[in-house]
C-alpha cells in the first residue's frame, strides 16, 4: 500500500467513524495521527486499515445500479 492509497483510506473512513467501536475508534485515531505525521503504516497496521475499510466502506457502497429498479430493469 503506498502513501496516496493510505491517505485515501483514511480519509474515507472518517464518514464511518461513528459507526466504529471503541476500540475501532482509538486504532483509527492512531492510524489518523499518524498519517498526519506522514509516518507510513507497519503491515499489520495496513492490515487492519484494509479491513475497516473493506467493513465500513466497501460493504455500504450500492451493488448495482440503483435507477434499474425503477426503470424495470436493463434496456434492450
Amino acid at each position: 500500500m503506498t502513501s496516496v492509497e493510505q491517505h485515501k483510506l483514511i480519509r474515507e473512513l472518517r464518514d464511518y467513524e461513528h459507526r466504529m467501536t471503541r476500540g475501532e475508534q482509538e486504532r483509527f485515531d492512531m492510524y489518523r495521527k499518524r498519517d498526519k505525521d506522514d509516518e507510513d503504516l507497519d503491515r499489520l497496521s495496513k492490515v487492519k486499515l484494509q479491513e475497516m475499510y473493506d467493513k465500513y466502506v466497501v460493504a455500504n457502497r450500492p451493488k448495482g445500479n440503483p435507477l434499474d429498479a425503477l426503470f424495470g430493469g436493463k434496456p434492450e
